[in-house]
């Protein structure tokens, strides 16, 4: 525990205060921890997922040598400040951290914070350390703007309000303008806002809430973020008592009605089309706050009231059941609404006394007042996993108390995008410590996630982090102060400090790794509860678990967040380009705790590499199966898996968790209530669901024309004599067309034969080596395809069967007719029909060519770029031969094949490459972009 001592000098000419007195945990006196570090020079070249061409260079940039290539080129791309080519551009990992350290470093001396200059030095050399060894990271706004000429924002999470005034509406709107130009997302309650249903002064009836919505959509539409492509993040919450509550409950559901009806009409729906900007509110995450009282309704079966929002009495009643499956049904279809779950947050309030919590962060972990912000840094947990599988308690202890200590101090010279925004966080200093990492922890150590093992950890952990930060936090209230509110909300504040305390009395321990965390946990609430009781406290929030998307990268973690491995295969970029596809490192870990043999572990190994899971693995035995159980896969961890690790650590956190949780496509709207009800039973504070494919799958039209009915015939027998079909045989010579294709990542060849008067009459596929299993079924597949064709079943039909299918191998392929594919069938058929179906047959099915999405743009006539095959010409044409057996791979390994996870996560507009989840967000494991809290 850091001890106080006196000497340092108070900001302000106030008299002199206790310092912090900082201790050791990595450096050595009188060595720099640069010094101990092997360094190496690389080049960072990332290229245009379009077309190829280089769109960042920068060579010659310094990192360690233990630092992945991965993690090095989104540090350099994202976080070097400077013009590239210019000696203003930095160039070393080292003038990155001592940018940042530098700035807390000062600040920290120039407030106060440090009982002597050698403290300085120590806690100098520490976070250099750590941050150079990826031990923790701040943030990206942090990388982003500290120590440079911009504004000094650290925070990444903000909260606005709004009122029922139209001239705070349209402040709303500049404000949220104001937050995604410089990057970051904000959450907003509308619940002051009267509903359509209310009259205004005037006599007129009010717009509502919803109808105030489109423009802050279309705002955030046009902004973007950060002056980059992607997307703003923002969350839009309402309470479950407004009277325009299913009018928002179904509000997106209604929309993806639009896109289906559109996409089959023909518009160009996909990402990034021209019609896709006629859809509404999918800027925003939308949530309803749910009280107790709507929920205990919900149970009973029973009427809940409406509320009028000015004069607070009951306008409408209606059946709390029914609205409760309203919003698990639009969950269902769109994975919106999430619940917030107002009383249970409250609950927990340190500052009730200020003002009440209504709103959240984009990604749901920072719940605290209006009009404020929080900033964010997080710990990798498996740098505290020692070799023989214990925890490193006390140096998780110390790192945790410096980084609070760097947190608190960002505050004091830190800039916020409002004036309203700053004076909050300054007089509240809100914190959100977490950390990353969780799931390789568990799985390194044998601990299968849904387990009481698992769940004792993760509690375990969070509870020491949480009791480290608050006191080390009353420690730092004894030196500077505490937060300017405190005052007013010492009894609250107090109160929750012993709820937190309480929940770490209640936590049973079950194995000796979280017994010796939990032991010291206990240790460290008690002494907060002493310091807290004396000092008061510096921060009125400390803790929180964010996604972790960019930083987490940054780090080489396996897994964001509070999140379990994705998947036991990843994918390495290596050095001078392309990648390799490794099993996750943390498995060979996790045999040897559980026991097995050098020998028997290289076998498990090699078939996780062949297989990409655990069943049927040589030599592993079924009860170790659950260790490797992953968030997608062959053994899937249930839903309720998640929600009940987040249950085991919210009790511990000061704020919420960023976690979205995914449900399998065959889930029913009564599985999504269940998810709902048990996560307001089990305390959580904020829960999202996400149905796979619920956002994505398109339903195709069922035809332009209807079958006429027949007259019915009399009832007599008769003998019918039935028309079989024929085949139609292929003549020895007929034309066809060999196309070679990569569909993500994964190469193949198609040959595509036609009858010499026309019709397609053969299709053969090629993906792998002869004799493999994935040979034999395309092969197969193959001889049906063409069997079919050649009895007379129409293209058409099978395209209506094959078109959208999902499965991997998908994403972007090397078409440029077809730039994005579900899966091989998808692009195959997608290929066929652009080269044997006329124009008017194809836009049935929504299928163009560039050529013809470019005519459509410029208001022209696509189907006067139809032209007919020249048959002849195609027969006399050479096919392409495939590459010999030995020179073909079963599929080329690149990251972007890597994606079975999410089938229909989002595309990185930076780089092509599809996304992954990171808590309620998503990340690009390709250059680091998010598509929320960075």
């Amino acid at each position: 525990m850091t001890e106080t001592a006196s000497g340092s000098v108070a900001r302000g000419g106030r008299r002199p205060r206790k310092g912090l007195k900082m201790k050791r945990i990595f450096t050595k006196p009188g060595v720099h921890p640069y010094d101990e570090i092997q360094w190496e020079r690389r080049d960072v070249v990332m290229t245009n997922w379009r077309d190829g061409s280089v769109n960042f260079e920068q060579r010659g940039v310094e990192f360690p040598e233990f630092w992945s290539v991965n993690a090095a080129n989104i540090v350099t791309t994202k976080y070097f400040r400077g013009a590239v080519g210019t000696p203003q551009r930095e160039w070393s990992l080292k003038q990155l951290i001592d940018r940042v350290v530098g700035v807390y470093t000062r600040t920290g001396v120039e407030n106060g914070y440090f009982a002597s200059e050698e403290d300085a030095e120590i806690f100098d050399h520490e976070l250099k350390h750590a941050l150079a060894h990826q031990v923790f990271a701040f943030n990206s706004p942090v990388w982003f703007n500290v120590g440079t000429q911009s504004p000094q924002q650290v925070s990444a999470c903000f909260i606005l309000s709004v009122d029922d005034q139209m001239e705070s509406i349209l402040e709303w709107y500049k404000e949220e303008g104001v937050i995604f130009k410089g990057g970051s997302g904000s959450g907003v309650n509308l619940s002051r806002i009267r509903s359509s249903k209310e009259l205004l002064s005037s006599g007129g009836t009010a717009s509502g809430p919803v109808s105030f919505m489109r423009g802050a959509d279309a705002s955030a539409g046009t902004i973007k973020s950060g002056g980059a492509t992607r997307r703003a993040a923002k969350m839009v919450v309402l309470d479950v008592d407004h009277p325009d509550i299913e009018e928002f409950i179904e509000t997106k559901a209604r929309e993806e009605d639009k896109v289906r009806a559109l996409r089959d009409a023909g518009f160009d729906m996909d990402l990034g089309g021209k019609d896709i900007v006629s859809v509404q509110y999918q800027n925003a995450n939308n949530s309803v706050r749910v009280s107790d009282e709507f929920m205990r309704a919900v149970e009973k079966g029973g009427e809940f009231g409406l509320r009028a929002r000015l004069t607070g009495e009951v306008i409408e009643k209606v059946d709390a059941k029914d609205l409760f499956r309203k919003m698990a049904k639009a969950a269902w279809e769109c994975a919106d609404p999430g619940l917030q779950y107002d009383d249970t947050i409250n609950d927990w309030h340190t500052t009730p006394e200020t003002g009440r919590i209504t709103a959240s962060n984009p990604c749901s972990e920072y719940v605290h007042l209006d009009n404020s912000s929080c900033n964010l840094a997080s710990i990798n947990l498996l740098k505290f996993l020692k070799d023989d599988n214990s925890f490193n308690v006390a140096d998780f202890v110390k790192l945790t108390e410096l980084i609070i200590t760097a947190m608190d101090i960002s505050i004091s010279f830190a800039d916020f995008p409002t004036e309203k925004i700053g004076e909050t966080t300054r007089a509240y200093r809100q914190l959100g410590i977490g950390y990353a990492n969780l799931g390789a922890l568990l799985m390194a150590s044998g601990h299968a996630y849904d387990s009481d093992g698992g769940r004792a950890v993760a509690a375990a952990i969070t509870s020491l982090m949480t009791g480290v930060s608050y006191r080390r936090s009353a420690e730092m209230a004894g030196v500077v102060g505490p937060y300017d509110g405190y005052a007013r909300n010492a009894e609250p504040h107090k109160r929750v400090m012993r709820k937190h305390a309480a929940a770490n009395d209640d936590l049973r321990t079950v194995g000796s790794m979280d017994a010796k965390i939990h032991s010291e946990a206990s240790r460290q609430w008690s002494e907060c509860l002493k310091l807290g009781e004396k000092h008061g406290y510096r921060n009125a929030q400390a803790s929180l678990l964010a996604p972790t998307g960019t930083i987490g990268l940054m780090m080489d973690c396996d897994t964001t967040g509070i999140e379990p491995d994705l998947a036991l295969v990843k994918f390495k970029k290596l050095v001078g380009g392309g990648s390799m596809q490794i099993v996750n490192q943390t498995i060979p870990r996790a045999l040897k705790q559980l026991g097995y043999q050098q020998e028997q572990i290289e076998a498990i190994v090699e078939y996780i590499a062949e297989h990409s899971h655990v069943v049927d693995a040589p030599g592993l035995r079924q009860e170790h199966y659950e260790v490797f159980d992953c968030a997608m896969g062959e053994r899937a961890i249930a839903p309720m898996g998640h929600v009940r690790m987040m249950a085991a650590t919210q009790p511990f956190l000061s704020g919420a968790i960023s976690k979205t949780v995914n449900l399998p496509e065959s889930a029913t709207v009564d599985d999504i209530e269940q998810v709902y009800m048990e996560g307001w039973q089990l305390g959580l504070k904020a829960l999202a669901v996400y149905r796979d494919n619920c956002k994505v799958g398109q339903p195709l039209s069922a035809g332009n024309g209807s079958k006429k009915e027949e007259p019915q015939a009399e009832p007599e027998v008769k003998v019918v004599e039935v028309n079989r079909p024929t085949r139609r045989r292929m003549p020895n010579q007929r034309p066809s067309m060999t196309t070679r294709f990569t569909v993500g990542g994964a190469k193949g060849y198609m040959t595509a034969s036609s009858y010499p008067d026309d019709g397609l009459g053969e299709v053969f596929l090629k993906m792998s080596k002869q004799g493999s299993t994935l040979a034999g079924v395309m092969d197969a597949f193959s001889v049906a395809i063409s069997i079919g064709l050649q009895y007379g079943v129409p293209l058409e039909t099978y395209m209506s069967k094959f078109v959208n299918m999902r499965f991997e191998p998908a994403g972007m392929t090397d078409d440029p007719d077809i730039r994005m594919a579900t899966s091989v069938m998808d692009y195959i058929f997608r290929r066929l029909a652009l080269d044997h179906l006329p124009y008017d047959e194809r836009a049935a099915l929504g299928i163009f060519s560039a050529a013809e999405r470019a005519a459509q743009q410029r208001g022209e006539d696509p189907a006067a770029l139809q032209e007919p095959v020249d048959r002849e010409a195609l027969a006399q044409s050479a096919p392409i031969e495939p590459q010999s057996e030995k020179e073909q791979p079963v599929a080329e390994l690149t990251l972007e094949s890597h994606q079975r996870f999410t089938a229909d996560a989002p595309l990185c507009m930076t780089c092509g490459t599809k996304m992954r989840p990171a808590g309620s967000c998503y990340v690009c494991e390709g250059c680091g972009s998010t598509s929320g809290c960075s």
